[in-house]
């Protein structure tokens, strides 16, 4: 149901009565897939060795964090763990529940290359050809809390013989045997802990393919030539119409399920072209752009009169906290008013060329750079076109996720562009859309230098306005606020009224999107969204499914 959090590694927990601790019991006899115990030591090791260490990650992800200090994470036994918060964080626990971030890891596998664990760590890593110790856990767990980063299979070939195996052990159902830019084989983890009510072990499938198709196109003709048992991430509404005629023919089903996020647009605000950062940062500008938007047409062309078109508020669905008026604001068509903001902030077309040039006379073009893992190309064109007709010159180009996830995390885009929202009980656990840069890596981001300034504690960086800070402030008092008190209401309308007054995303519509699965694919659960949010298939239990050919 979204709502209910159930068992999985953690057979249980339990809070203390004001959110500060949080106990989790673990399962006797656990295994991680190379037949090591699972047990606290590998939450611990986790927190203090890998999420709070510098030296593995470079700065601690929020959601480690409560109100901007550490927990504290005491073993208790083998199989019991408690954490420590400075302030009650009650969306900890539903954070856990929803978040591809696992947190464990393996400490008996991870911990000899760890300096902090191994004084011969460096000497240990040398022997396989690494240089120290950390880039053997750089190889095995990314410097990151990503669940699929590549394994040394793909980022170290040429030394993996001499590791002590070619992938990091799994609590998963699947353990990855073969990793390449092409994609992955994965074979069912021997040591799984789940089991149906007959007592056989899961998962049903056990072996899978992934196989990675950044051309759309190609991906499409795929789906409908049935080479292809599921697939949710990239399927945009926009192929819908052609799935949806296929279905007979390939014997597979189309279902169309509701995003919770929305396409959404945002300028970079701490450019690294000084003047551009002065027009991106003018909320003007972004009032321009967001009514130059025609909104109504981009749902009746791209998504079939399907969407609704919205402004970006941060959260979806809409809590009762929120003023309605917030999911229009600035979404009007209003070219007129575009074209008189954008006159009076100094963007004239002086060469009479027939586009807009900067305040300083220097040319603009804006290169939207977009995938279709993230949005849909026609909705890019369309956006474009509507900017071009108010004088602000576009070009389009479609690029894979990483190209765009690299370049916007470099600061180098104009604009980004991609999917944003979260569902409240998630934002209760993690902050990162409401603190620069209002995203994880693989989200849309903007303000990587306010994020630069607010990491280093203003050492460097470019220090972000007053409703930025306040943003950061009041989701850290929000998280720990009761949810549904006056304190709590009160701080997420102010949230909504700093994120969307200002316009640092803008939204444009909210549309559902096709979810695929071949019909020889049994125990197939109707997904009740097109969601990233809930990390996919995990509340849908993906390992009950089975082929029946």
């Amino acid at each position: 149901d979204l709502q209910t959090i159930v068992p999985n590694i953690a057979k249980d927990w339990k809070w203390n009565s004001d959110f500060t601790q949080l106990t989790f019991y673990l399962r006797k006899g656990h295994r991680w897939s190379d037949g090591a115990p699972f047990t606290a030591e590998d939450v611990k090791f986790w927190y203090d060795h890998l999420g709070l260490s510098p030296l593995v990650m470079e700065k601690p992800k929020d959601y480690l964090l409560v109100a901007g200090k550490r927990m504290e994470v005491m073993v208790i036994n083998e199989t019991t763990v408690k954490f420590f918060l400075p302030a009650p964080k009650p969306g900890l626990l539903a954070h856990f529940a929803t978040s591809f971030a696992q947190g464990f890891q393996p400490k008996h596998f991870l911990g000899p290359y760890h300096p902090a664990i191994n004084p011969d760590a460096d000497k240990l890593a040398q022997k396989a050809g690494f240089e120290n110790g950390l880039a053997v856990i750089k190889a095995y767990f990314g410097n990151s809390d990503w669940t699929d980063t590549p394994s040394p299979l793909l980022n170290s070939p040429d030394k993996v013989a001499k590791l002590p195996a070619d992938v990091i052990p799994t609590l998963e159902s699947h353990m990855t045997i073969t990793d390449t830019t092409e994609g992955r084989h994965l074979v069912a983890n021997p040591y799984f802990h789940i089991v149906d009510t007959q007592g056989n072990q899961l998962p049903y499938i056990s072996e899978q393919d992934e196989v990675y198709i950044n051309d759309n196109e190609v991906r499409i003709l795929k789906l409908v030539n049935a080479e292809a048992d599921y697939k949710e991430q990239s399927l945009q509404l926009a192929s819908a119409p052609l799935l949806l005629e296929n279905q007979e023919k390939g014997d597979y089903t189309i279902h169309l399920r509701p995003e919770i996020t929305l396409s959404t647009f945002a300028f970079n605000v701490t450019s690294a072209d000084l003047e551009k950062r002065k027009v991106f940062g003018d909320l003007r500008f972004r009032q321009a752009m967001s009514v130059a938007i025609n909104r109504a047409e981009i749902n009746e062309v791209a998504y079939f009169g399907q969407g609704t078109p919205k402004q970006y508020i941060g959260f979806s669905p809409t809590p009762s906290f929120v003023d309605k008026k917030w999911e229009s604001h600035m979404a009007q068509f209003d070219p007129g008013m575009a074209n008189r903001l954008l006159d009076e902030i100094g963007m004239k077309d002086t060469d009479g060329d027939g586009s807009r040039e900067l305040p300083n006379g220097n040319k603009i073009v804006l290169n939207l750079q977009f995938s279709t893992q993230g949005i849909a190309g026609q909705v890019v064109e369309l956006v474009a076109q509507n900017w071009s007709d108010v004088g602000i010159k576009t070009t389009v180009k479609e690029v894979t996720p990483d190209e765009f996830r690299s370049a916007q995390s470099s600061n180098a885009l104009d604009v980004t562009i991609w999917r944003k929202s979260q569902p409240m009980a998630i934002m209760l656990g993690n902050n990162e859309l409401w603190v620069p840069p209002f995203s994880d890596y693989f989200g849309i981001r903007t303000g990587m230098l306010w994020a630069e300034y607010v990491d280093s504690n203003g050492s460097k960086g470019v220090k972000p306005p007053a409703y930025v800070m306040q943003m950061i402030d009041d989701i850290n008092a929000f998280q720990s606020a009761p949810a549904g008190s006056a304190e709590s209401n009160k701080l997420g309308a102010r949230l909504v009224k700093n994120m969307v007054g200002n316009l640092l995303f803008i939204g444009i519509a909210q549309a559902p999107a096709p979810i695929y699965h071949r019909n020889a694919l049994k125990n197939f659960t109707e997904f009740k969204t097109h969601s990233y949010e809930y990390y996919r298939t995990y509340p849908y239990r993906g390992t009950q499914w089975y082929l029946d050919e």
